[in-house]
């Protein structure tokens, strides 16, 4: 659940959790499985307290069945959006509880928990004494202990894809953003994944009055939210037509449902120019042959949405004269981007069209997007901005992933409290102390068999 959508808790086993895993301790660093099965040795011993340099008097307190309160937080300067409490939720109604011989015991719903909602948005500003903490635990820590490590993974994981989509956003001024991280991470990471990028496309659009659609492109990053992936085409798609871009992208119009945008690769041959214009010219030809011959619907799937551009940083495209400068020379950059605008722009002059045909030639061309990719950052693309180059969409990939600098995410867990006879009492480590969030509720919580 989300401030977003005001669904239901996700259920554990539609997440896909290892929950059999996750109660055995096999995703948690190893010292929190160690001081559970200490607390539970402990327990079963009857141990009281009795050392002599507790900070206050113990009065016998049972240290294997201690009750605290934990708090996570975020360290990432600034704001963050938080994302993937919710997926901590679920791990804690899955996987709180303790083994008894050979059997696992549940108890999720003896624990006392209060959290933000996804899409909440947290600030740091470097003194861990003044935090604002996303998800407060009271209970028997032993139950919960071996957990921390995935709860913290989940909320670093998903809340630095989230935050660093909300900022990638700030850049394009509300441009859509295409999410291609895919290949630049393990499978099994997607729906998270695509789930955080949501998130952050969805704050954006609720602080800035906006309305950006989320364009994610395998089917798997929309597990959690019900997207389904899209895209372009690939430079393998042409390779397998020996580099007849126009061509493949006839056949791709032709064959692919209608509901596809058709977007063009045209960086293969190097000539971003020609190749866009050259695309244009085929797609627009059997278009008009269509619409002529009054099959419309036919006609549709051959509007051009988009051409991509994808030149590498190593190269420089032909379509536009050296300069001597790389950043104005090689990979997708301002001069390249303006050369095709201008070319789709005034094609249909050099087309030899009918008369009737011209208006419908100049339209098409200018509704025809202009897509670029490769090695865009929330830099690069606020530059691009600022110099209001003609992009329409950005493709965005391993950006999405940083974590360094100004970008670095890591949640946190202190356990603050510890209850000594019904009387809770705070215990923080020096330097810390517990804290509120003015917008966290109360969440129960139900076990899972």
């Amino acid at each position: 659940m989300s401030l977003f959508d005001g669904q239901r808790r996700w259920d554990p086993y539609a997440l896909g959790l290892d929950i059999a895993g996750l109660r055995q301790g096999t995703y948690a660093d190893k010292y929190f499985v160690n001081i559970a099965h200490l607390l539970a040795t402990l327990a079963r011993e009857g141990y009281r307290h009795k050392g002599q340099h507790a900070r206050l008097d113990p009065r016998g307190l049972a240290v294997g069945d201690v009750h605290v309160e934990m708090q996570i937080f975020t360290r990432r300067p600034g704001r963050t959006v938080v994302a993937g409490l919710d997926a901590a939720l679920a791990v804690l109604r899955a996987a709180t509880g303790y083994w008894q011989d050979e059997t696992f015991v549940p108890t999720a719903e003896r624990l006392q928990v209060w959290a933000v909602e996804d899409g909440e948005v947290v600030e740091y500003h470097g003194d861990p004494l003044h935090v604002q903490p996303v998800l407060r635990i009271r209970g028997r820590y032993r139950d919960f202990a071996a957990l921390e490590t995935t709860l913290l993974g989940y909320l670093t994981r998903g809340s630095r894809i989230a935050t660093n989509t909300y900022e990638i956003l700030k850049a394009s001024r509300g441009k859509p953003v295409l999410f291609f991280p895919a290949r630049f991470d393990l499978p099994a990471t997607q729906a998270l994944d695509g789930y955080a990028y949501w998130i952050g496309v969805q704050r954006y659009n609720h602080d800035y009055a906006a309305q950006v659609r989320p364009f994610i492109s395998t089917d798997a990053q929309g597990a959690w939210w019900g997207g389904v992936g899209g895209g372009t085409t690939a430079h393998a798609l042409i390779a397998c037509f020996l580099g007849d871009t126009p061509e493949a992208m006839l056949q791709f119009a032709a064959h692919l449902p209608p509901e596809v945008p058709r977007i063009a690769l045209v960086d293969f041959n190097n000539r971003t120019a020609e190749e866009s214009v050259a695309v244009a010219e085929v797609m627009f030809r059997r278009y008009w042959e269509l619409l002529e011959a009054g099959d419309e619907v036919e006609a549709r799937k051959f509007v051009l949405f988009g051409v991509r551009l994808d030149t590498a940083g190593s190269l420089r495209d032909e379509s536009i004269p050296m300069l001597g400068d790389p950043a104005l020379d090689f990979g997708v950059q301002p001069r390249l981007v303006v050369a095709v605008r201008q070319a789709l722009d005034h094609a249909w002059q050099r087309w030899d069209l009918p008369p009737r045909a011209q208006a419908a030639a100049q339209a098409y061309l200018r509704q025809v997007r202009i897509v670029v990719s490769g090695g865009f950052s929330a830099e690069k693309i606020d530059r691009f901005e600022r110099l209001q180059v003609p992009v329409d969409f950005y493709g965005v990939g391993s950006w999405f992933f940083r974590n360094a600098g100004p970008t670095l995410t890591d949640f946190t867990a202190d356990v603050v409290r510890v209850r000594i006879h019904d009387a809770w009492v705070d215990m923080a480590k020096v330097g810390r102390r517990a804290c509120e969030h003015p917008r966290w509720q109360q969440v129960p919580l139900e076990s899972v068999a």
